[in-house]
């Protein structure tokens, strides 16, 4: 499951964060499993938030999106049992969080990013391990996991980007730096990796706005500004 949080439109990026949904949550049912960033420590930590919780931690709560992407059961047991596994879920928790981490360096880790490894720890079914970060990136390697790169589009963002604690740019090489051009994990790379792999899994989007909700069964987005098209459910509040 898929959020739109912060305000990434100048990157092309409508959704931020991603987390994976638990019916057998220690929380409660369908609790969302993910990675934050505790900016009162400075470390990442793994936290189970409750769904209505999760689809609300948004910059602009007058319109928000959500995705969700619903796996065939045989996958969703597989990433379920992982994701369930406290032992091997804070194995694959990186020390250092970066917002926009390298997807094959192990010097840091975002939360899209934590998500994309415990699916690798999941489907190639890899034990627990001090080295369980490099496998999983190994065997996303090998699948050939390669999210689109983002245009940053701007110095000026780098530059301010050396002033915020939870953004590096160490682990990137240095030709996509002065590129303007970073390879991130984000919530689209994980659907893509997803659909390519599970070509049956299927996908809800949503949008809210202050009138209505928007519904959309399928892999093309929604329309910018929560309007419903051809096909979509628009259901009003009352």
């Amino acid at each position: 499951v898929s959020r739109s949080g912060l305000a990434l439109q100048r990157l092309d990026q409508r959704y931020s964060h991603a987390g994976v949904s638990l019916k057998a949550s220690d929380n409660a049912p369908w609790s969302v499993r993910q990675l934050y960033y505790a900016c009162d420590e400075r470390r990442p930590r793994l936290f189970d938030q409750g769904l209505a919780g999760f689809l609300f931690g948004t910059d602009d709560p007058a319109v928000g999106y959500v995705s969700l992407v619903l796996m065939p059961p045989e996958a969703a047991a597989e990433v379920e049992r992982s994701a369930l596994d406290k032992a091997r879920a804070l194995r694959l928790l990186a020390a250092t969080y970066s917002a926009n981490a390298h997807p094959y360096s192990l010097h840091y880790q975002n939360c899209n990013q934590w998500v994309m490894e415990l699916l690798a720890t999941a489907w190639g079914a890899l034990a627990d391990g001090d080295d369980l970060r490099a496998r999983a990136q190994a065997w996303l390697a090998a699948r050939a996991y390669d999210p689109a790169p983002i245009e940053v589009g701007s110095h000026w963002l780098m530059f301010a980007g050396a002033f915020i604690p939870w953004v590096h740019f160490d682990d990137h090489p240095e030709a996509d730096r002065y590129a303007l051009r970073l390879q991130v994990s984000m919530p689209a790379s994980i659907e893509a990796f997803v659909r390519q792999r599970l070509p049956q899994a299927q996908r809800i989007e949503l949008c809210h706005d202050e009138h209505r909700v928007v519904v959309r069964r399928g892999w093309q987005p929604l329309a910018e500004g929560c309007r419903p098209e051809a096909g979509d459910r628009a259901v009003a509040f009352d």
